[in-house]
């Protein structure tokens, strides 16, 4: 039977999408693609029991993405919108090897690191996003459409921001699109507060989206190349080629703006500060109200820095492979070399210092004074090796288990507000006027699923979905 294929495009002049949808029809087998346009994307293939049920299936598929205003289209007549991908260059560090206890070795360059009690997570260029133990054995692993550009933590939900303008959901099995970022915004870095995202771009943007996919505000800041942005209850703190800006949360009015010598290239934040890692070798730390606290002076330029407990130790990393930590008031302590590329992410943990570097490497960096003490007169531990396992690990899929049985878990149900598709609880006990925080690329008007857990937003106003869900049918 020969085949039946159907190809459209959603692209729009205001650059909100720039994507595909391919549908192809062979006899009982319906093959879905999708993605963003120039790409492979995604394939998912369904068998049904007969070739009518493929096709009714299929035509109604195609017609849900008509009615969203995509188009017929010719496969290669728009081209793929580019994607900046940080430049870095990394040399080999003079100073003493560091006390790396384990090293795990992923197949590209890693910006993304995330460090809590049970888990250490990675995300690297090729999409891939690995979860491990302290003790650097893989527990779960993940790979995206794209590159991942980096790994936040809100609460307990994990996002990895992905070069193909998604935000993934990584606390359940499979992961799912949290948010959807204009396809036209180059995204340089992302941050996430209570559900509220935090984008910054190469033109020196910075925009905020709540946690139903609504824009709230934008805002253009001095400089370009914002790779920092950090969110909390008061603010967001972008940094860019001109220094450092802090926007209120709620209407994005600027409240200070401090200049720094170099453009920034990375950011942290603890309670009561934020920290810029730039390109003229310096780390600055500003309190939240703009004043200026510290400077830090490594050797070259900073790609990545963290704090201690809250500040009374700075860590960064610089282009030549090299790893600081400076107390407080600014004094370097030591330096020392990663022996595996340069950090271009990094947290402190549990008097551990954790790098994602230059040549795809989590590496886990023993930073107690004994330790040290030991690195700094030539002596380091044998560090264990790890390689990343065979096998890609779960995709993104718009595919859910069928249930009938909901007698464990919470009930919500999917509805249209406007143009909008919502979803908020029918289970007891819960507001039906609030919203759920809940994956886009599932949501189907009048469909109802059920939810490992849903919990109330720390500001109050929304609920935000947990962990496993399914669809549930009559």
């Amino acid at each position: 039977m020969a085949e039946e294929k159907t190809y459209l495009e959603l692209s729009e002049a205001d650059g909100v999408s720039h994507k595909f949808y391919e549908v192809v029809i062979k006899d009982t087998q319906v093959t879905i693609r999708y993605g963003r346009i120039g790409d492979s994307g995604q394939t998912q293939t369904k068998t049904y029991t007969n070739p009518d049920q493929a096709k009714a299936d299929a035509t109604k598929k195609i017609n849900e993405k008509l009615k969203k205003g995509y188009e017929h289209a010719v496969m290669g007549v728009r081209q793929k919108r580019a994607v900046t991908r940080r430049a870095v260059t990394s040399t080999v560090s003079t100073a003493k090897a560091a006390p790396i206890l384990w090293k795990f070795t992923s197949k590209s360059a890693a910006f993304g690191i995330f460090i809590d009690a049970k888990r250490c997570w990675m995300g690297n260029q090729g999409g891939q996003v690995f979860a491990l133990d302290h003790q650097g054995q893989v527990l779960n692993q993940f790979k995206l459409p794209d590159g991942v550009k980096c790994l936040v933590a809100d609460d307990v939900w994990i996002y990895a921001g992905c070069d193909d303008g998604n935000i993934y959901d990584l606390t359940g099995k499979l992961p799912r699109i949290a948010y959807k970022i204009d396809e036209n915004v180059d995204i340089f870095w992302l941050d996430i507060n209570d559900g509220l995202l935090g984008v910054s771009d190469a033109n020196g943007g910075v925009t905020t989206i709540d946690h139903d996919d609504e824009l709230q505000w934008t805002r253009l800041s001095q400089g370009q190349a914002g790779w920092m942005v950090r969110c909390d209850e008061a603010g967001v703190y972008h940094g860019h080629s001109q220094g450092v800006t802090m926007y209120d949360t709620k209407e994005g009015r600027m409240l200070w703006h401090q200049k720094t010598g170099g453009s920034v290239l990375f950011g942290w934040q603890e309670a009561s500060a934020v920290y810029a890692g730039t390109s003229n070798h310096l780390v600055y730390c500003f309190s939240k109200k703009g004043e200026s606290v510290s400077v830090y002076k490594c050797d070259d330029a900073v790609y990545s820095c963290a704090a201690a407990l809250n500040g009374k130790y700075m860590f960064a990393g610089d282009n030549s492979s090299s790893i600081y930590c400076f107390n407080q008031t600014g004094k370097r302590l030591w330096k020392l070399g990663t022996g595996c590329g340069s950090a271009l992410s990094m947290q402190f943990f549990d008097d551990r210092v954790y790098i994602v570097t230059t040549d795809g490497t989590l590496a886990c960096i023993d930073a107690s004074e004994m330790a040290i003490a030991a690195a700094l007169a030539g002596t380091v531990p044998e560090a264990t090796m790890i390689k990343a396992p065979k096998g890609e690990g779960a995709a993104p899929s718009t595919d859910l288990e069928m249930i009938t049985d909901i007698s464990q878990g919470v009930i919500v149900e999917c509805f249209r507000e406007g143009s909008k598709l919502r979803v908020r609880v029918v289970s007891p006990g819960y507001n039906p006027d609030w919203n759920v925080q809940f994956p886009k690329d599932i949501r189907q008007q009048g469909d109802r699923y059920l939810v490992e857990e849903v919990r109330e937003s720390a500001s109050g106003g929304f609920y935000r979905a947990y962990g496993e869900i399914k669809k549930i049918i009559s």
